[in-house]
């Protein structure tokens, strides 16, 4: 039975899971396909048909498919037909410039409707799409460009003077660049608008094997280069069917993912899910302004709105008063990925926001969301949720140094409820990721016989809701202790003075580990010993002596990636003078506004 039966959406339907036992017992990824349309002529399974080209030839054809928002408030829409001519005239000139199916297209933007063209028109010939952070620097560019074997670069003239120019005579596969806002500069750096104006609106998609690449993501280890992961065209129908029970996507609604295009949230729910759906998606070009976000979730009619834990803890710190001050009537559904929810975040989101947060988990391994909290299901604080239908998850048991413990008959050991462990997935779902380009051992390395391996430390409780322990390079092991960072920062959350923690373990020649906390204080609070000492005290009161900080630092700027995860490494790094390894993600947020507008 349904938790709140009386749940309904905006447009009064139902939400899209409602029994969940029923619903995982029928689940077929099978029957889920047959909800999308397929290629004509049963010519396979293509991402950006799907997304795009079925809902402009159908009654969907001039609905808004994206709202691009300026720095002045004004707004550009751009309809399924609209979209379907772009992205037309885009697989066109790939084409025309001997682009290849499988060939690489990376882009190099900020969130401008260029980037959401590229994707789509990528796709629609059949080559590869390969998203980067415009904040990247010079040299992680250079590493997935290599790495990648990128072939054609969009991005804009100022990106490619400062940061692309000066390594071009390295990147001898990169035959073109694509200028979004300049005039052609040479015969191999191009005007992209040029090419759309000489390039044809019509585009038939040629047939397309669900198996065909389609996505290539980076994802930093910490340790190693980045990691080209593979994803391809059947990817959609998790896209499509996670979208519709995680996300509760209905095609009246107006969506909002905040995430950048370059990390694989940005792209599989900031652009293909929502699409499928037919739903009209915001899209903002700026960074974090508290007063800015909740005014577009006000003036654009949010229905569904998908964010960052980091994003949610800035708008903590602004306050209930400025949350309260916007109409935020038409916000149905919220959720958030990239770290782990604090219970403080899902409790706030229902007083401040008047719908509690949904954390959900995945990786981009993974390519789609995996575990979540539902619309119409139970909500625990603090815990991932349970498996999306045709998922299933289990935890294995690991040995000390945190690595799966094989049983006599050759197969991981699964653990009892209430024990942790390694967060695993049967292989299976579509959107699970084919492979790390050009490295076959790391990717052999993710699997335990039919198990992916994710690499996460976690629980799975009675009644199957699964609570997130920490990366298994994170947690700590302190008196015997092992000790997970999310709990004791969960922890030091509850103290009105703190905004956000990071927790590390620093070597003890008696504990092994001791931890240390570091702590952002909430706006006008300031540091000081005496609520050092108070910290301290609070984290042994709520947590005991053998797992609470001893040492606690104040840092109003914590590292976090571009996706919202904390960088415990890097932390830990610094307080050791070890190398901090690989930062090309690294992005500190900036400080939340106080209400006013910039």
């Amino acid at each position: 039975m349904s938790d709140h039966p009386d749940t309904r959406t905006a447009a009064g339907a139902p939400p899209n899971l409602g029994d969940y036992a029923a619903t995982r017992a029928s689940f077929s990824w099978e029957a889920a396909a047959r909800s999308l349309d397929g290629l004509p002529g049963g010519a396979g399974l293509n991402i950006a048909h799907e997304a795009v080209d079925r809902h402009a030839a159908g009654a969907r054809s001039d609905r808004v498919a994206l709202r691009f928002l300026d720095r002045d408030g004004t707004a550009e829409d751009m309809t399924y037909a609209a979209l379907a001519e772009r992205t037309s005239r885009f697989a066109n000139a790939l084409v025309q410039l001997g682009v290849h199916p499988g060939d690489r297209v990376f882009s190099l933007t900020g969130r401008v409707p260029e980037v959401y063209v590229a994707a789509m028109g990528t796709l629609k010939a059949r080559a590869v799409f390969c998203p980067l952070f415009s904040a990247f620097g010079p040299d992680p560019i250079h590493q997935r460009l290599s790495r990648g074997d990128g072939r054609v670069l969009v991005t804009t003239a100022a990106l490619y003077r400062k940061k692309v120019a000066a390594i071009r005579d390295r990147l001898p596969g990169l035959k073109y660049v694509l200028l979004t806002d300049a005039p052609t500069q040479s015969p191999d750096v191009l005007s992209l608008q040029d090419l759309l104006d000489d390039a044809s609106g019509r585009f038939e998609i040629a047939p397309t094997d669900p198996e065909d690449m389609a996505l290539l993501h980076f994802t930093s280890g910490t340790t190693g280069a980045p990691k080209g992961a593979v994803h391809v065209h059947g990817a959609v129908v998790a896209h499509h069917s996670t979208g519709g029970y995680a996300l509760d996507l209905h095609p009246d609604d107006v969506f909002w993912c905040t995430a950048d295009p370059g990390w694989v949230t940005g792209t599989s729910y900031g652009i293909i899910s929502p699409l499928t759906h037919g739903v009209t998606v915001i899209v903002d070009p700026l960074d974090f302004e508290a007063k800015r976000w909740y005014r577009i979730l006000e003036e654009q009619h949010v229905n569904v709105w998908y964010t960052a834990p980091t994003a949610v803890r800035m708008l903590m710190r602004a306050g209930d008063d400025l949350a309260h001050d916007h109409d935020l009537s038409a916000l149905r559904f919220v959720a958030s990925v990239g770290e782990p929810l604090n219970p403080e975040a899902v409790v706030w989101g229902e007083r401040a926001l008047g719908a509690p947060i949904h954390d959900n988990w995945w990786q981009t391994e993974t390519g789609g969301i995996m575990i979540a909290n539902f619309a119409d299901c139970e909500v625990r604080p603090g815990s991932m949720g349970r498996p999306l239908p045709g998922i299933d998850a289990t935890i294995l048991a690991v040995d000390d140094q945190n690595q799966p413990v094989i049983g006599a008959d050759g197969a991981p050991v699964v653990t009892e409820p209430g024990h942790e462990g390694m967060l695993a997935l049967r292989q299976g779902w579509p959107s699970m990721f084919r492979g790390y380009l050009h490295d076959d051992e790391r990717y052999a390395a993710c699997f335990a016989g039919e198990w992916y391996l994710s690499g996460d430390l976690a629980s799975r409780d009675i009644d199957g809701w699964y609570w997130f322990v920490g990366r298994a390079d994170d947690v700590i092991k302190t008196a015997g202790h092992l000790v997970g960072p999310f709990e004791v920062e969960s922890a030091l959350m509850e103290h009105p003075a703190v905004s956000e923690a990071a927790v590390i373990g620093l070597p003890d020649p008696v504990a092994g580990n001791i931890l240390k906390a570091f702590v952002t204080l909430a706006p006008g609070i300031e540091p000081n010993d005496e609520l050092r000492l108070e910290l301290i005290g609070f984290g042994r009161s709520h947590l005991g002596a053998a797992i609470a900080p001893r040492m606690i630092s104040f840092d109003q700027q914590l590292p976090h990636t571009r996706s919202g995860k904390i960088m415990r490494r890097v932390l830990r790094a610094r307080e050791l003078g070890l190398p901090e390894g690989d930062l090309s993600t690294l992005e500190v947020p900036p400080a939340p506004d106080d209400g006013e507008t910039k």
